[in-house]
């Protein structure tokens, strides 16, 4: 090989490698790597203003793809139907875009994420102001996905709105309501309402509250002034010292030991109490049944007495109607009384 040849190989090794080096770089920053790919696309129904071909599409912050396309509804899937502008599919903006299935971890299943709430969302860089898509998980119920009227050419995965569309609904759905509002007739109320306020703070029975509250709070003053409240109040800490040298006086400690010892025999006392009632709970006892022995013994005494008493009674009445009975016996007997 010659000189010139040599050189010649050189060149084209050169080239070779710039084209191969060329190819890497758009690959890297392409976003495939040389991984498997798998398209996905969205429908937005809001505008999508800074999102370009070859934006990053990311999961939780994570870059896994690149969008691929970005195109209108109507001229990708070519709707047959007459332009409306109130139909929600004729005004839908379609974003495809590669997903590279190494960096996800597997083969995602769509229908199975979908159901789960997966879906994407337009989301701004910072400060740079560029706009990629963002894929996360969300309530299904409350996003569900679009119903479009045309089969998805890829893996078809929801939208959600922006947080910039949902602040800019927020305020177009509040200047609507602030639109509905009467503000000239509220002023208008309010300005009665003020008035009627200013007449009653004016002439009104609140006026009249007022003035007396005023008149009662001068007179409340006067009597404050009149009762030398600095007067009274050393008195009342005069009196308070007065009672805390009484109460650590010598004569209250004598009291308060006297106290003291006092309890302590009242408590030995109580406690003595239990066997005295027991003892003259005996007593009572023994003397109950002593009564009932001396009145068995005193029994057949007493019918003597009693029978004695009753032979003194007869004698006595028998005195009475015949005093010589005594002295000279029994009465002779009657004789039979003469025809």
């Amino acid at each position: 090989m010659t000189e010139e040849q040599r050189h010649f190989f050189r060149v084209g090794l050169l080239l070779l490698g710039g084209i191969l080096g060329l190819i890497g770089l758009i690959l890297f920053f392409s976003g495939t790597r040389f991984g498997r790919q798998a398209l996905a696309e969205s429908y937005f129904s809001e505008s999508v203003q800074g999102l370009e071909v070859g934006a990053r599409v990311s999961y939780r912050g994570v870059a896994i793809g690149r969008v691929t396309q970005i195109g209108l509804a109507r001229a990708e899937y070519g709707l047959k139907r007459p332009f409306d502008l109130q139909e929600p599919a004729s005004r839908l903006v379609v974003v495809r875009y590669s997903i590279n299935i190494t960096r996800v971890g597997g083969q995602p299943d769509p229908e199975n994420a979908v159901k789960l709430g997966l879906r994407a969302r337009l989301a701004s860089q910072g400060l740079t102001g560029l706009t990629y898509i963002e894929l996360d998980f969300y309530d299904p119920q409350q996003f569900p996905p679009h119903s479009v009227p045309w089969k998805p050419k890829s893996y078809y995965i929801p939208s959600v709105p922006s947080t910039i569309a949902q602040v800019q609904d927020a305020i177009q759905t509040f200047l609507g309501n602030l639109a509905e509002v009467d503000i000239v007739g509220l002023s208008k109320e309010l300005e009665e309402v003020l008035g009627d306020i200013r007449v009653t703070l004016e002439k009104g029975d609140l006026h009249t509250t007022l003035l007396q509250a005023s008149e009662t709070l001068k007179t409340v003053q006067t009597e404050l002034q009149r009762a030398d409240l600095p007067t009274l109040s050393k008195e009342l800490q005069a009196s308070a010292e007065s009672v805390r040298g009484f109460a650590q006086g010598p004569q209250t400690k004598v009291i308060l030991a006297k106290t003291a010892e006092a309890t302590s025999r009242l408590s030995v006392a109580v406690e003595r109490l239990p066997g005295l009632i027991a003892a003259l709970s005996r007593a009572a006892q023994r003397a109950d049944a002593s009564a009932a022995d001396l009145e068995q013994e005193l029994a057949p005494t007493l019918r003597d007495i009693r029978a004695a008493a009753e032979n003194l009674r007869d004698t006595s009445e028998m005195l009475r109607q015949s005093p010589g009975q005594v002295l000279f016996g029994a009465p002779p007997p009657r004789r039979p009384s003469q025809p």
